[in-house]
């Protein structure tokens, strides 16, 4: 009886696992969001990502979106989002609607203040709507800039009650010219946002990453951004490549 109970035991806690790792915050094509809006400016934006964690199949997922500066503080963006994972074929996951509002003009406060929402309907009802929201800060030093952004996500009307989640993004590059950035980045998931998770369940990636702008002429340019992310939970072992490419005119 005794036996049965730890066994028992271990499948809840790996089962306990697992959940935890499927509702982090951070995909693997997730991206650094920055609180500045430029008017007028419209972008197709690819985003990629895989990830990876010893002993388990690879997870890769990939979006392609239009956006568009409705105005000088209001940029809108629609997602088509796919997935891969389990060593099956790439499927459609959901659609997305992101809004990023810039709350400070640059320079105007110590610390430029933004706020992004984000509503997702994913392919499987059974998840419900997913939301996610949360403030985001940048602040420059010379050539540095830092961004760091505090995230909430809850999905509502799902089949299963879920708990509003607590997660964060950071970023810093230093701005050596405008082709070629570099610095890193980082994503976290720390579980209930009023109640943290016990560390081992907690998500913390972080690692390198390269950033630049090509002009083309006019309003034309292409963005990138690219990372390679490892976890700090040495037991997980896991790795992740993610990486943004942005046409804006």
């Amino acid at each position: 009886m005794k036996n049965t109970m730890k066994k028992i035991g271990a499948a809840s806690a790996v089962i306990a696992l697992v959940l935890s790792a499927q509702n982090a915050l951070a995909g693997p094509a997730d991206y650094v969001y920055t609180p500045t809006v430029e008017y007028g400016e419209r972008e197709i934006d690819f985003k990629a990502g895989t990830a990876k964690v010893t002993d388990e199949a690879r997870e890769s997922a990939a979006s392609i979106g239009f956006g568009y500066g409705a105005t000088e503080h209001w940029f809108t963006e629609l997602y088509v989002k796919y997935k891969r994972e389990n060593g099956s074929g790439t499927f459609f996951d959901a659609y997305e609607w992101e809004n990023k509002f810039q709350l400070s003009e640059p320079g105007q406060l110590p610390v430029d203040i933004g706020f992004i929402t984000e509503i997702e309907r994913p392919q499987d009802h059974s998840e419900g709507w997913e939301v996610k929201f949360g403030p985001l800060f940048q602040k420059e030093f010379g050539k540095t800039q830092l961004n760091l952004n505090i995230l909430f996500e809850r999905n509502y009307r799902a089949a299963e009650a879920n708990p509003m989640r607590l997660g964060y993004q950071w970023q810093a590059k230093y701005r050596w010219i405008p082709q070629f950035e570099f610095g890193a980045q980082g994503f976290g998931d720390v579980g209930k946002w009023d109640h943290f998770a016990p560390r081992a369940e907690q998500s913390h990636i972080f690692g390198p990453a390269i950033f630049g702008k090509i002009a083309l002429g006019g309003r034309q340019a292409i963005k990138y951004n690219a990372a390679y992310l490892i976890d700090a939970n040495d037991e997980k072992h896991s790795n992740t490549f993610r990486t943004q490419v942005e046409y804006e005119f």
